[in-house]
């Protein structure tokens, strides 16, 4: 591969994958989405032990490619369960390194992201390391605060990310500035997050970890909170197993048995009636929340974006904008954008065109 000065580095790990991309300003030259084996994860008690695991695989994919790691100047890890932050890039620090080992607000493959930047920048020496739009990026507006009990604030965790960049994304292709907009995005992946961008600001979102919102392909979403209660005190499970119930082996996992939306869909178009229910079911719960958050706005709404792995299918999607097409006009951005938007956010450092914030 020909030697390139000033690559960025992009690193997205993610709970059975680390995807990784280098790019020369805006052109990518490398990309790679790593698999890992479920018998590789699962040795591993915490997501923290994964670290020199993911690191080892990703210097090898680098360097099977050609990439000379002393070329490097920026990386940029995807932002972990840190400290709710405001928007924006943010150099890795002693603070951010403490806070994304320890998991303040929760262990999550991502907290490996700020981690493995800040290894292999302190490892060439002359790179840095960044993170940019963590998934802890706290815009709420005080109302959307209020749980309904002063013991349960809520709180904001979504794919920040991925939601900005398709924001700015779908503006530029209307010749608008996000910050002009009012628009409800659906991230649909793995987990689903669905927020109230109200001109640049996410000022109310479900937290799509491990509580709220519609259930997802491996995530219970909302539960009726009476018989959950009343399951964490039967003595039957332990702390760990409803946690797994909550977020891991939720939602499809619960109901069908596998986390891979194209297999369920695949099933209901063959007849299989329960996968047919379980799909439909989740496309009304991802409606309902878009249509929660058409009220969050006002019912001034520009634009609804559809992104994340889900939105390639056709059947999902149809289904779900059948129950809000009224609202607004709908845009669907299949995948995620998240490689190419780390990197973005890497290129404005390295030009000096973006704000350096200080985690604390």
């Amino acid at each position: 591969m020909k030697e390139s000065k000033g690559l960025i580095l992009a690193i997205n790990p993610g709970s059975t994958s680390t995807k990784i991309a280098v790019f020369n300003k805006a052109k990518d030259l490398f990309l790679k989405n790593i698999k890992h084996k479920a018998e590789d994860i699962s040795r591993f008690k915490k997501i923290t032990d994964q670290y020199e695991f993911r690191k080892t695989t990703i210097l090898n994919e680098l360097e099977g490619a050609g990439i000379i790691l002393n070329d490097i100047r920026i990386i940029v890890g995807r932002g972990g369960l840190v400290k709710p932050i405001k928007s924006g890039i943010y150099e890795v620090n002693e603070a951010l390194e403490r806070d994304l080992k320890i998991g303040i607000l929760g262990e999550h493959a991502s907290n490996l992201g700020g981690l493995i930047a800040k290894e292999l920048a302190d490892t060439i020496g002359n790179a840095r390391a960044f993170i940019a739009d963590p998934v802890v990026v706290d815009e709420l507006e005080p109302i959307a605060r209020i749980s309904g009990h002063p013991e349960f604030e809520r709180i904001s965790i979504f794919h920040a990310l991925n939601q900005k960049a398709i924001a700015r994304q779908n503006a530029k292709s209307v010749s608008q500035i996000y910050e002009a907009l009012n628009l409800i995005i659906a991230h649909l992946g793995g987990g689903i997050s669905v927020g109230a961008h109200r001109q640049g600001r996410v000022i109310d979102v479900n937290q799509a970890l491990d509580g709220e919102g519609p259930f997802s392909p491996e995530r219970s979403g909302t539960l009726p909170s009476g018989a959950l209660a009343k399951l964490c005190f039967s003595g039957k499970f332990t702390h760990d197993e409803v946690k797994k119930m909550i977020t891991g082996k939720g939602g499809f996992v619960a109901y069908l048995g596998t986390n891979d939306a194209y297999e369920v869909e695949k099933l209901a178009e063959s007849g299989d009636e329960k996968a047919k229910l379980i799909q439909e079911a989740m496309a009304y719960q991802v409606a309902k929340e878009i249509g929660a958050m058409a009220t969050v706005l006002k019912g001034k709404v520009d634009a609804i974006l559809l992104t994340g792995g889900i939105a390639y299918g056709k059947p999902f999607i149809e289904s779900v904008s059948d129950r809000i097409r009224y609202i607004a006009p709908i845009y669907v951005y299949p995948g995620e954008d998240e490689m190419r938007a780390l990197a973005m956010n890497g290129n404005m450092v390295l030009n000096d065109e973006a704000e350096i914030l200080v985690y604390e």
